[in-house]
């Protein structure tokens, strides 16, 4: 009943241009969406602008079927959260929480499992989260709050102490 996720990107620097565009696109959808028997819930859509550091924010007032399309400064696409600078940091703040449990769970489980088993522990709660997108946010300049968790992780696993090197063991 619904297409999830149809995403829709427009790149046009003009203003004027970028809300006429918006407006044939969304019409486009619309028709797409009825001659598929899907629904478009307008309450659950809204549009992203992506800015450099010199460009500034437009407030963009548009609207479909008397309904105001909302503009947000992130969204969650397929599990990752898109900010509208490409800073990553909303990612990261999203998946820090998820990786402080998962070293939680290791050290919990530290004192039942061996080694290899708190080594499937790690790829399963903490690798899977981290490694999800990274190819995305891996330059980021937030990506080091995340690496110090990473490291904290296999220094548990391993039973080493807080100033430890951690990097034989990320390369096996």
């Amino acid at each position: 009943m619904f297409g999830d996720d149809t995403s829709v990107i427009i790149s046009e620097p003009c203003l004027r241009n970028f809300e006429r565009n918006m407006s044939i696109v969304f019409k486009i959808i619309k028709k797409w969406f009825n001659s598929n028997l899907l629904s478009l819930n307008l309450d659950k859509t809204y549009y992203i602008q992506l800015l450099t550091k010199n460009n500034f924010v437009n407030k963009i007032n548009t609207e479909h079927d008397n309904k105001m399309i909302i503009q947000t400064n992130f969204v969650k696409f397929l599990g990752i959260t898109v900010d509208n600078t490409l800073s990553w940091k909303q990612h990261i703040d999203t998946i820090t929480p998820k990786l402080n449990k998962a070293c939680y769970t290791i050290r919990r489980s530290k004192i039942y499992l061996s080694y290899v088993a708190l080594k499937m522990v790690y790829y399963a709660f903490f690798h899977s989260v981290m490694s999800y997108g990274l190819i995305f946010w891996r330059n980021s300049t937030n990506y080091k709050c995340a690496c110090k968790l990473q490291k904290r992780a296999i220094r548990i696993i391993m039973g080493l102490r807080i100033m430890s090197h951690v990097e034989t063991f990320l390369n096996s």
